[in-house]
């Protein structure tokens, strides 16, 4: 799973949609991204529209904090994303999660130079806590590390990754480098859980072929052609799982084109023809990066979705927003996060 870059590229739709509301009124280290399965996959259903989802009780209204954390993201439109620091990125300190809790912290041998971040065990228990706060316990019960990592500032911020031992299992990944900010820290680490909600093993049945056998490529086509759904880098989706109800309805007239490009095996031509193909399709995706490959396309809309009112389905792009409501769980969840960033925002800015 590709980790998100520090500051996504949102684009203005922000600033025109985002009004905190009453919401009774609505509601791993950096891998090539998955290839798509080469089996046909015909299109299902969509999901058929929700019934209204029960009135919520009004949130904590925070309409300067909103608008806080959406300048924070288009003012990184125009800020280039820089060099890693380091040629790979470097793990510092990895915990263990019990619940709400971290423990057993197991500290990597780094140079002298990295210690520092390494000790700063302050910081790095705050971005967890502040992370604990935003999403509900029962949400996040797939993850089971922590881990601390660094390539240097303004590259990548977060990640998640099934861990070594168990690929039902989950290790949510920061860098402390970027975490000064928590407004801009905060559509990061909802991008990075809109991957544990699609990708958890409730949602995609965990490939132990792959899993145990990673980057071989004719185990990869193998499990992928015996999958009827869409096929992630993690395994098989379930016919149900917002992924491949996603993949269906918004991916599956470009999977041949996105498919194309996804197995150019040189990285930067392969960068180049996605930001091609971005441009070509740009009126259906809320960010560049959302081009990548229908995962993180997923995640962006879902970080939009929270983020913002529900807008009208006027086009593909607003149409993946508004796929979430779609479902009650979701709206509801939406509820209770945009109720805790209001809450738990103010103590952890700096």
């Amino acid at each position: 799973m590709q980790r998100l870059k520090t500051l996504f590229a949102l684009s203005f739709l922000f600033l025109s949609m985002l009004a905190c509301q009453s919401l009774a009124d609505d509601e791993y280290y950096e891998e090539e991204t998955p290839a798509a399965t080469e089996a046909p996959i015909e299109a299902t259903e969509a999901p058929a529209e929700a019934t209204e989802a029960p009135a919520a009780e009004e949130a904590i209204a925070c309409p300067a904090l909103m608008d806080q954390i959406v300048q924070t993201i288009t003012d990184s439109q125009n800020k280039e994303v820089a060099d890693a620091k380091y040629e790979t990125e470097m793990p510092l300190v990895t915990y263990t999660v019990n619940g709400d809790e971290i423990s057993d912290p197991q500290l990597e041998s780094v140079s002298e130079e990295l210690q520092s971040l390494q000790a700063d065990e302050a910081t790095q228990r705050q971005v967890w806590d502040y992370f604990v706060e935003l999403i509900p316990a029962e949400r996040r019960a797939d993850i089971a590390e922590y881990a601390i990592f660094t390539d240097g500032v303004d590259n990548t911020l977060a990640a998640v990754v099934q861990t070594q031992s168990d690929p039902t299992k989950w290790s949510l990944q920061v860098d402390p480098e970027d975490t000064k900010q928590f407004d801009v820290l905060t559509p990061t680490l909802l991008h990075e859980y809109a991957h544990l909600l699609s990708l958890g093993s409730a949602q995609v049945v965990p490939s132990l072929a792959i899993f145990n056998n990673p980057g071989d490529n004719d185990i990869y086509l193998k499990e992928s052609s015996a999958c009827p759904n869409y096929f992630t880098t993690e395994g098989c989706a379930n016919a149900d799982s917002y992924l491949d109800d996603f993949y269906n309805q918004f991916w599956v007239n470009l999977h041949d084109e996105w498919s194309a490009i996804n197995r150019v095996e040189d990285p930067t031509e392969r960068q180049t023809q996605l930001d091609a193909f971005y441009s070509k399709y740009e009126d259906q995706f809320v960010t560049v990066y959302a081009a990548t490959n229908p995962e993180e396309d997923l995640a962006e809309a879902w970080s939009v979705f929270v983020l913002t009112p529900k807008p009208d389905a006027d086009s593909i792009m607003n149409q993946k927003i508004a796929f979430f409501y779609n479902y009650p769980e979701m709206v509801e969840l939406r509820s209770t996060i945009l109720s805790n960033i209001c809450t738990a925002l103010p103590k952890y800015e700096k």
